[in-house]
């Protein structure tokens, strides 16, 4: 256990408390004492509790049925969302799943398309192979370099020469992710993704970018998020991500590319009623978590510059670029991905091990710079006890 430094036999307390600035406190019971020890949850930014502020919003909510398309409060949301995208139209979805889902399949509408995307996206790893089971789209896959880029030359030749329709699916789309997920939330260019809408348009197809969490990369280039989206012909948006909504995604497009969107959306099952329940608590998120990113970068930065202090623990500190962390254990150690969840989670500690080897942490509105210290002096005992056990 987690005790800072003391072991559980010298400790005669029958109880300790120990606060967290924003997080709510659990027990463990130990048989001879209880301890109340702070949550510090970075298994995600999905793991975030609606603000009094969203809940307040919910509950007020002016609202109708949405699928007969009068929900005043997701109409606001829509049309915010489509303003700040600098697109004609916006449509709220359940999840970020389906707003991919639902934009690959607007773009590629015959099956046997051909989407060309990364090998690391989280289309392609992480969707459940959607786009290919239900939409019947067929996926290109390119190598995501360690930035979440896609070689330029390698997009362009892995596009179909249409004389080849009788043999080869026919490419009809793109995809980009921004920021990349898997490449430790790093963060596409204005002009990277302007060079890779140029390679779409010179052969006639569509660019949409699962900007999940793009506001998390507009924050961090200090460019607009308007601007980041400009090659885009759709984006999706996810609410429950960095913004720390408690539901949904919106997609962005042209004023067709939406009709046809929401027929789709209902076909999946996403129509839904009186959603502007939902939709306030986004429209609070916009206006108070959006400011909050930039600080969620720096207690990301404050995080990964303590852990590459520690022996057996590697992190590339200059792509530490949004909020998310990888942290790997060196070669040779004998430290492991699980080892050290363990021993977090008993200092009530969350985190995902991305395999044996690795762990990834994100950094939400609800993690405090002294969460941030808590885990890394919980972090630096974990390895010590780990490493030198003779020691303790």
């Amino acid at each position: 256990m987690c005790y800072f430094g003391v072991r559980p036999q010298q400790v005669y307390l029958t109880k300790l408390k120990l606060e967290s600035e924003a997080r709510a406190s659990f027990f463990i019971y130990t048989g001879l004492f209880k301890m109340v020890i702070r949550s510090v949850d970075l298994r995600s930014d999905t793991v975030t509790r609606p603000t009094d502020a969203m809940r307040e919003a919910m509950a007020s909510a002016e609202v109708d049925d949405d699928i007969l398309g009068y929900d005043p409060t997701a109409r606001h949301l829509e049309e915010e969302m489509a303003k700040m995208m600098g697109k004609e139209a916006a449509l709220f979805v359940p999840s970020g799943t389906m707003g991919n889902l639902i934009s690959v399949m607007v773009h590629c509408d015959v099956r046997g398309s051909e989407v060309i995307l990364g090998d690391n996206s989280h289309i392609h790893v992480y969707e459940n192979g959607g786009i290919s089971t239900i939409g019947g789209v067929h996926p290109k896959t390119i190598k995501n370099e360690e930035d979440g880029t896609m070689d330029l030359g390698a997009i362009e030749a892995a596009i179909r020469d249409p004389k080849g329709s009788t043999f080869y699916p026919t490419t009809r789309l793109i995809c980009l992710e921004n920021t990349h997920a898997n490449s430790g939330g790093r963060c596409l260019s204005a002009e990277y993704t302007d060079s890779v809408g140029e390679i779409a348009k010179r052969h006639g197809l569509k660019l949409h970018i699962d900007g999940a969490r793009l506001f998390n990369a507009s924050i961090a280039l200090g460019v607009p998020v308007h601007r980041l989206v400009e090659a885009a012909d759709s984006v999706s948006v996810c609410l429950s991500k960095g913004l720390g909504a408690p539901v949904g995604t919106v997609i962005v497009g042209s004023s067709s590319f939406i009709e046809k969107a929401k027929a789709l959306r209902k076909t999946l099952g996403g129509g839904m009623r009186q959603i502007g329940v939902l939709c306030a608590a986004a429209l609070v998120a916009l206006q108070e978590n959006l400011p909050k990113l930039q600080f969620d970068h720096k207690k990301a930065k404050l995080l990964a510059e303590g852990l590459n202090q520690m022996k057996g623990i590697r992190i590339n500190v200059a792509a530490v670029e949004t909020n998310m962390i990888f942290m790997d254990m060196e070669d040779g150690s004998r430290l492991t991905a699980e080892k050290l969840r363990k021993s977090l989670t008993e200092c009530g500690i969350l985190v995902l091990p991305g395999n044996s080897s690795r762990i990834r942490m994100v950094i939400h509105h609800q993690i405090t710079t002294s969460d941030v210290h808590y885990t890394l002096s919980c972090l630096q005992q974990a390895v010590q006890m780990i490493q030198e056990p003779s020691v303790n």
